[in-house]
């Protein structure tokens, strides 16, 4: 059975519709404070982080009030990035977190991710539980009044976060003597992400920091790469670090201003890893991961799996087939040794890391050639005509036109409104016309 709220994700969409509206939000606090309540853990805790859209200072109140009349006590973190939140929730032994992010979408979207005691995302399983609570009657799970939840603001969870970063990496690591470009998205580490290459002694030139509510993701950020990439040439930067709204992706410029995907980022971290004798299994990548990718991961003898497009997904396989690394090309990155989610600004320490030597990010990172890859979201009213027979019919004949010369993936986003075409190989022309067969095909239901 398909799942009515929750998406690959969490739940996401557009804000003052459907399901991102107060009143479901203080519905979702409740079933998601019922299903956890009833774990039987002695102190019933929830904490909840946001990333700088203005809709939050609206759904966190709801969510809030959603969780207390549960019977849940509560800590607001405010803008925090999703693996802090993760880390914290472990690390105060809650019983859930919650994180109310749209994440790379623009502005008008928000949503929520959330987070077992455990800091994991939860499994679609759990997800379907938490959905049949929030579609029950409201007055069967309301606390008695001396039953019900307080509320605490917490203050210093950036810098809870940053400490818990820094341990993972000796304490004689620093970062002097460095130029460092930084694009926070005008998001949630828009405090965490400067602060961070400060203390550790580098020079940082930042951008994305000023958030107003409404300029999240706006021309910056890891989905916008271009603002990187100007910022490394013009300040003669070492390495540019371009983070999305909640902060679990992450783009990297090298000094000559090429950018460096997920993809690309995995292979130097696996080659790194496996010489270091840290790598556990191999790596674990998506339907979207790169052919250049899984090709050059073969020729070092570094075992590799797709998993479904989502780091859920990665890091349920990850725990499943013992691996310790995976990610996505977007720049979702999970290093198993440190996190249980992706986390832009520990790849980025683990990057430095392995920079501090004096090795250029440019050396570091020339390890493969890419696939030419064609992706095209295709914006539609109804996503499930995908499955109708013309769109098939138009599938099936490009992915025969390009058999034998690169590949082809068709899908439904799972956080947004689209259909996302994504096809590679070495034939531009031909992978522009199997591209154009299937996106013909879908734009026919629009007009």
């Amino acid at each position: 059975m398909s799942k009515k709220y929750f998406g690959t994700d969490g739940i996401r969409g557009r804000v003052s519709q459907k399901k991102i509206n107060g009143e479901m939000f203080f519905k979702f606090g409740l079933a998601a404070g019922t299903y956890f309540k009833n774990q039987k853990k002695k102190k019933q805790t929830a904490i909840i982080a946001k990333d700088t859209r203005l809709s939050g200072y609206t759904l966190e109140p709801a969510l809030v009030s959603g969780l207390t009349s549960a019977g849940m006590h509560v800590f607001t973190l405010g803008p925090l990035p999703t693996n802090g939140l993760a880390m914290l929730t472990k690390k105060m032994r809650a019983n859930m977190g919650i994180m109310i992010t749209a994440s790379h979408n623009p502005f008008y979207d928000n949503g929520l991710k959330l987070f077992g005691p455990d800091g994991l995302k939860l499994s679609d399983k759990f997800e379907k539980k938490i959905e049949k609570l929030i579609d029950s009657k409201i007055l069967k799970n309301l606390s008695e009044p001396k039953n019900l939840g307080r509320v605490k603001r917490l203050e210093d969870a950036n810098e809870r976060y940053i400490k818990i970063l820094k341990s993972n990496f000796p304490q004689s690591f620093n970062l002097k003597g460095m130029k460092i470009a930084i694009d926070c998205a005008n998001g949630a580490a828009y405090r965490s992400g400067p602060i961070l290459l400060k203390s550790l002694g580098a020079k940082v030139y930042e951008f994305g920091t000023s958030p107003n509510g409404f300029n999240i993701n706006k021309k910056c950020g890891s989905t916008f790469p271009k603002k990187i990439k100007y910022m490394v040439k013009k300040n003669k930067a070492h390495l540019g670090i371009s983070l999305d709204g909640d902060a679990d992706r992450i783009i990297i410029s090298d000094e000559k201003g090429n950018i460096i995907d997920g993809d690309k980022i995995i292979a130097m971290l696996a080659t790194r890893w496996k010489r270091k004798k840290i790598l556990k299994g191999g790596v674990i990548g998506t339907l979207m991961s790169n052919y250049g990718l899984q090709n050059y991961l073969k020729s070092k003898n570094i075992k590799f799996i797709r998993a479904k497009v989502g780091d859920r997904y990665v890091k349920e396989k990850m725990q499943l087939s013992r691996f310790n690394l995976g990610g996505e090309q977007s720049g979702h990155i999970i290093l198993g040794k440190f996190a249980t989610t992706g986390d832009g600004l520990l790849v980025a320490l683990e990057i430095l890391f392995s920079m501090r030597k004096g090795k250029k990010a440019s050396e570091l990172f020339n390890l493969f050639k890419l696939t030419p890859q064609i992706l095209e979201n295709v914006k539609v009213k109804d996503k499930s005509i995908i499955n109708s027979q013309k769109c098939k019919k138009a599938i099936n004949i490009s992915e025969r036109l390009i058999k034998n010369h690169g590949r082809m993936l068709v899908r439904k986003s799972g956080t947004e409104p689209k259909i996302r075409i994504m096809g590679e190989s070495n034939n531009i022309f031909l992978l522009k016309k199997c591209i154009n067969i299937v996106k013909k095909s879908i734009n026919s239901f629009e007009t």
